[in-house]
């Protein structure tokens, strides 16, 4: 599965559709990347059905519940994964091997329908996207990393700086595109963010860049105020393409947990959300999340990271994760094989 989609003249990519050695070491990046969350998980099931068989009642499958609450899968999505494994087996007797390979089953069904890639139409010359999410959700690097992806894949691409309240950000978007090879816009702390998306825009479509990458401010302490603001960029980039932006992507921080939701919330209210991408999930036991956040908003997972750099972000792969999540091998069988 492909984090975009490369254009017909373009050489092949270095990155995009893994060669089974990029599989491979993506797969055992993932695992350890989520080796907190499976960790507590495992700890609790182990726990709780010991070395054996522990028999499914009413008792075992309201201590499951708790455990899947503790990962940060969320009260409705635990209930409802214990509620289907219960379905199926109850007082039957069951191994710890066995309880997880179910649940990361029904979690990969959960999963999929929200598992797409982010994909550059080529109709559009350039691809407009919009970047959004709080200060310190990784929107900055995230930017960079799409555009590495998509240099990667034969793709022009150009960013614009339009966080222009942090200086930081700026500086770092500007790292990024001399790092990708990429054009960008940026302009002084301070500058008008709608202005400087509109003159990205005109500039993208001069210089034929495929695709165009914006970041954004995050300051939800001032909603309002941001929320005119986002308001003001897409109303300034419909002037000049009537259909941009067409994706707005919301990065979230895995760390936060459920607060994940109100930001998905908010920010799909001030800016019509399209996807999302979620990242340090290695820097947290809390990767039950995105699991949560599937059944609740059905928003397309485009992309998950588990580190640093750009090789630790890569096309969300429901199975992949739903696996990884259960302490599972991720290229594992189903869940017939396992039981």
């Amino acid at each position: 599965m492909a984090l975009f989609r490369r254009r017909k003249d373009a050489p092949e990519p270095a990155a995009g559709e893994p060669g089974p050695a990029q599989r491979r070491g993506w797969l055992s990046r993932l695992r350890d990347g989520l080796g907190k969350s499976s960790s507590r998980l495992a700890e609790g099931i182990g726990g709780l059905v010991g070395g054996g068989r522990r028999r499914l009642d009413d008792a075992t499958l309201e201590a499951l519940e708790d455990i899947l609450i503790t990962a940060d899968l969320g009260p409705s999505t635990a209930a409802r994964l214990v509620a289907d494994l219960g379905a199926r087996r109850f007082d039957q007797e069951l191994s710890e091997a066995d309880i997880r390979a179910e649940f990361a089953a029904d979690i990969g069904a959960i999963l999929e329908p929200v598992a797409r890639p982010l994909a550059v139409d080529p109709a559009h010359r350039p691809h407009v996207v919009l970047v959004v999410g709080v200060n310190g959700s990784g929107k900055t690097t995230t930017i960079g990393k799409l555009a590495k992806n998509h240099r990667d894949a034969g793709l022009s691409v150009m960013m614009a700086a339009g966080d222009t309240f942090r200086a930081a950000a700026i500086d770092q978007l500007k790292i990024w595109a001399e790092r990708t090879d990429s054009a960008i816009l940026a302009r002084d702390p301070g500058a008008d963010a709608a202005g400087l998306a509109f003159d990205a825009l005109k500039q993208a479509q001069d210089g034929g860049h495929d695709l165009l990458l914006i970041d954004t401010a995050g300051r939800l302490q001032n909603k309002k105020e941001l929320m005119d603001e986002l308001a003001k960029i897409v109303r300034v980039l419909r002037k000049i393409d009537g259909g941009a932006p067409h994706d707005v992507l919301l990065v979230l921080d895995a760390t936060v947990g459920q607060n994940a939701h109100s930001q998905v919330e908010a920010f799909r209210d001030m800016a019509a959300v399209t996807g999302l991408i979620v990242t340090k999930l290695d820097g947290t036991a809390r990767g039950g999340v995105v699991v949560s956040l599937a059944e609740k908003f059905g928003l397309p997972v485009h992309a998950v990271g588990v580190g640093e750099s750009a090789e630790d972000m890569r096309p969300f792969a429901a199975q992949d994760y739903a696996r990884s999540l259960m302490g599972l091998d991720p290229a594992g069988g189903s869940r017939e094989a396992a039981a």
